[in-house]
């Protein structure tokens, strides 16, 4: 299956078992809250979820409370992305073109070299640690030139034990892959 017909299959999915996802999304969390990239990471990238992805708002609230930065992606033109800090101040975020909220720039707060990335995407590849992301090329592009830990968090819908899309060559590989039991 090509990628884009995969991308319209899994979003479907993710669509129908968001109740699922929302269910496992604290079990998730807590799991990466036990992880030595989590323990050691002063700053944290993440994004602000949607209701069909794996909800990041314990997860922000949990790295506030424990003191280390909150970074979330902009989306800048060329398709790059800029992380800026997040202070748990919902009501300021801006949405973007793609419907994701995210910070306003400011070119001083930028930080390219988060200790730790959560990485979103529509699904996962058990066995390699590949990803499929929604399709824009964003994180794959931050992604190369990035040498931080990576932790995916992995509901049941987003599982597979092998791609059911074509693998590239410039695909990143997730360093951890948190699954659900």
């Amino acid at each position: 299956m090509d990628k884009v017909a995969f991308r319209k299959q899994q979003i479907q999915k993710m669509t129908q078992m968001q109740a699922q996802t929302q269910a496992e999304s604290a079990q998730l969390t807590q799991q990466l809250f036990q992880t030595s990239a989590w323990q050691k990471a002063r700053s944290i990238a993440t994004t602000i979820s949607s209701p069909i992805e794996v909800n990041t708002r314990q997860l922000i609230t949990q790295a506030l409370k424990d003191g280390k930065q909150v970074l979330l992606p902009k989306t800048m033109p060329h398709r790059q992305m800029a992380f800026l800090p997040f202070d748990d101040q919902y009501d300021r975020l801006v949405v973007s073109k793609f419907g994701i909220p995210e910070p306003a720039y400011d070119a001083a707060l930028v930080n390219q070299t988060p200790d730790l990335v959560i990485v979103p995407a529509i699904a996962f590849d058990c066995q390699t640690r590949n990803r499929i992301g929604f399709g824009a090329g964003y994180y794959d592009r931050f992604l190369a030139g990035y040498h931080g830990a990576t932790v995916a968090l992995v509901p049941t819908v987003m599982k597979y034990d092998a791609a059911q899309w074509p693998l590239e060559e410039h695909d990143i590989k997730i360093n951890q892959l948190i699954l659900c039991h």
